[in-house]
């Protein structure tokens, strides 16, 4: 089996079968962190493809062949923010369109209902997105301080206490 820097080094050269054999090897960990970021199947299979057309077509501007992987992980990272901020624009809107609709027709309740039956997943999603995107890229990426750190732009000290201390409000939600 190839390693990966000269896997990263071919696809460079635009081989495709090498960027799908780095892709290959990190796919699982891409998908997990996807699922727990955009909270649904769907959502993370499309987040985890447009990232990989990203990293696909911007291949050449990986400056060090070795962090290919936390490259990755940096784009599917920054997929799935902007995924979620449209939407939460789109929710904003219909919720809007919904309330008016109702208001207009005196009927509905105009409040969906956005029942979660995985305790775990709850106490997920009471965390800011910032500690959501750490504690995803530890867990599911494998990822150190030090290496979530130089993804973020923060200091690994930082890391760590962001993690603990989302860590420490998921415990005493599912306390």
């Amino acid at each position: 089996m190839e390693d990966a820097t000269s896997l990263v080094l071919r696809a460079k050269d635009g081989d495709v079968h090498a960027f799908a054999g780095l892709y290959a090897q990190i796919y699982k960990d891409l998908y997990r962190f996807a699922l727990c970021m955009m909270k649904n199947e769907q959502d993370a299979e499309d987040a985890v493809s447009d990232a990989v057309l990203s990293g696909y077509e911007n291949i050449r501007k990986l400056r060090d062949e070795k962090a290919f992987k936390s490259w990755m992980f940096t784009i599917l990272a920054n997929t799935c923010k902007k995924k979620l901020q449209n939407r939460s624009r789109k929710f904003r809107m219909e919720k809007d369109m919904e309330s008016s609709e109702s208001e207009r027709n005196n009927f509905g309740t105009g409040h969906p209902d956005y029942g979660i039956s995985v305790d775990v997943q709850r106490a997920f999603l009471h965390l800011s997105e910032e500690e959501q995107t750490i504690i995803a890229l530890s867990v599911f990426g494998g990822y150190n301080s030090k290496e979530i750190g130089e993804m973020l732009k923060l200091n690994a000290n930082t890391v760590r206490s962001k993690r603990s201390r989302g860590l420490e409000k998921m415990e005493c939600i599912l306390a």
